[in-house]
């Protein structure tokens, strides 16, 4: 286990030496912090974006070249940065009211080519999952699975991959939200039926423009989130210290806005990225009384795969030690392992827990 060590991971750190270019950018957004955004999604647009439509239009080695560059740069490249870029303005809107359509390019343009179909990431992320914090009306709470058990996990993947849109409209509609219900089925087959158009136009670039991102990105996801809430403390599944996991000091907090901070997170959901880690120092108390879990120099799919290989050790190994709160590395498997044990599928709160969130 480690000692809590010096945070590495971005905050803002104001300029004086804007371009420009920047300042025109800086009048249409609402938070200059946001300004890294705008220049990821121009490179999404000028690099990304022309590959995949290029392939439409050749065929032979040149179309091979074309779709092994685009899966390499939509994957390795642009795809965790996308992904959090989109999570981040969806928490918190990106440009200003006079440029309220432009809070639209993400989500309708850039996002069916990383397999994001139109607000249904929106909808899901903000309306659902931070609503019901993992717990059973959670649509993708993962109490109900062994969560160190790749098996479990594949089940979990293969119910939200068939039925979490299905399931999403039926939530809404049963909250009487029903304008979320018509946007989440307007985005998912809007998407479907001009993917599918695309397909008899030519089906082999669309495979590799729409296809494979689409299934690639929901995979992804369900690592992420099943990472996230591995660790769900039976006595209050319902508080962020005990449902989720920081990961600090990772170049993946560099490259993806800080998502390791995933307790705080949920704490306070519409917080800027470049405050976890001040947020976090601040509350460190917080986390040593919890027992929380944070990992120094593991991202959410180092979790994952550890996990996955039963490797307690090695994430102990990678566990910050705060204030002692584990008296010794196999205090700290026992209290991981029992994080991870399935609920009961009769699971109900205690009259505490419902006390305690009323």
């Amino acid at each position: 286990m480690k000692e809590l060590a010096t945070i590495h991971d971005p905050v803002f750190v104001p300029r004086d030496d804007y371009s420009a270019l920047d300042r025109f950018f800086l009048s249409m957004i609402r938070d200059e912090r946001d300004l890294p955004f705008v220049y990821l999604s121009l490179k999404i647009t000028l690099i990304m974006i022309p590959i995949g439509l290029a392939l439409y239009f050749t065929s032979g080695w040149i179309f091979a070249a074309l779709a092994v560059t685009y899966f390499v740069v939509n994957n390795f490249v642009f795809k965790g940065p996308f992904g959090l870029m989109l999570h981040c303005t969806s928490h918190r809107k990106w440009f200003k009211s006079n440029y309220e359509s432009l809070n639209k390019y993400l989500p309708w343009v850039v996002g069916p080519f990383f397999g994001q179909s139109p607000e249904t990431y929106y909808s899901h992320h903000i309306h659902m999952h931070h609503s019901e914090n993992n717990l059973p009306d959670d649509l993708s709470s993962t109490m109900f699975y062994q969560r160190d058990n790749f098996r479990e996990w594949f089940r979990y993947f293969w119910n939200f991959f068939w039925k979490a849109i299905i399931e999403l409209i039926q939530y809404f509609i049963s909250r009487d939200r029903r304008k979320l219900a018509r946007k989440v089925a307007v985005g998912e087959y809007v998407f479907l039926g001009v993917v599918i158009a695309l397909c008899v136009v030519n089906f082999w670039a669309t495979f590799h423009v729409f296809i494979l991102p689409f299934l690639l990105s929901r995979i992804v996801m369900m690592m992420g989130n099943w990472s996230q809430h591995s660790f769900v403390d039976p006595t209050d599944p319902g508080n962020p210290f005990y449902n989720s996991i920081t990961c600090i000091n990772h170049k993946y907090n560099h490259k993806c806005w800080n998502d390791g901070y995933h307790i705080s997170h949920h704490q306070r959901p519409h917080m800027h990225w470049t405050e976890h880690p001040i947020y976090f120092r601040k509350t460190i108390d917080d986390y040593a009384k919890h027992q929380a879990l944070i990992f120094d120099g593991l991202d959410f799919l180092g979790v994952f795969f550890h996990l996955m290989r039963g490797r307690y050790d090695v994430l102990a190994d990678h566990l910050v030690n705060v204030d002692n709160m584990f008296e010794s590395k196999e205090e700290a498997i026992a209290v991981m392992k029992r994080r991870t044990q399935r609920f009961a599928d009769n699971w109900q709160p205690s009259e505490d827990m419902v006390m305690a969130t009323a």
